[in-house]
């Protein structure tokens, strides 16, 4: 069973309620990070959007349902984590404060460009918050997924401004992902380049994951 190769049920465990497309694909996204590793969903993303008679828009949708998670993840953390340093404390507030701010920014894009937004979906974290490890280990891995989401939807971006906005939002993402690395005494930059997994195979571990 595609659950027995988990290298990060931590994604697994999370819920995403009120499925959209841009949810769905989220959804996916996360699953296939936590069948295959954090740098593999590039190529899941990629292809999920390829064929969209919108692309832009829907990228940033999708990108705009990321932010939503991470900016609740990290309000809720700032809340419920117990054990946390003063400065781990104060990174927990800059990156839900960070995320808000994308939020605002890709809202406000998508609305510049003729899009809607799409809802903020309802987020179920599970056990993400039961002690510290576990809040870090989880964080690590949204913030790699998502640059490595960023980076495998920017080659469809047809918007030279909404191209270089992505790259703006996806160098503090990496950021992210490196400082929570670093206080986790992991490696910044464990990979020189993000790998992605072939569509079928991501697809296939990913289903019995997906919440319809």
């Amino acid at each position: 069973m595609a659950s027995s190769r988990l290298v990060a049920p931590e994604l697994a465990a999370i819920k995403v309620h009120g499925m959209t497309r841009e949810s769905f694909l989220l959804r996916s996204t996360l699953a296939g990070a936590a069948a295959y590793g954090t740098l593999s969903a590039t190529g899941l993303v990629t292809r999920a959007l390829a064929d969209s008679s919108s692309v832009d828009v829907d990228i940033l949708n999708f990108a705009l349902t990321l932010e939503f998670l991470e900016t609740e993840f990290y309000t809720l953390a700032a809340d419920q984590v117990k054990g946390l340093s003063d400065d781990e404390s104060k990174l927990t507030e800059e990156l839900r404060d960070n995320e808000a701010e994308h939020v605002d920014a890709l809202t406000a894009t998508i609305k510049q460009l003729g899009g809607k937004p799409v809802a903020k979906p309802e987020f179920d974290f599970g056990g993400a918050f039961g002690s510290r490890a576990t809040y870090l280990k989880t964080a690590n891995t949204l913030e790699d997924t998502g640059v490595s989401a960023y980076n495998g939807a920017a080659p469809m971006i047809k918007s030279g401004e909404v191209l270089g906005a992505a790259g703006g939002i996806v160098q503090v993402e990496a950021r992210h992902a490196a400082l929570i690395r670093l206080i986790r005494n992991k490696p910044p930059a464990p990979a020189a380049f993000d790998k992605a997994s072939d569509m079928d195979a991501v697809l296939k571990a990913v289903q019995p994951f997906i919440k319809a």
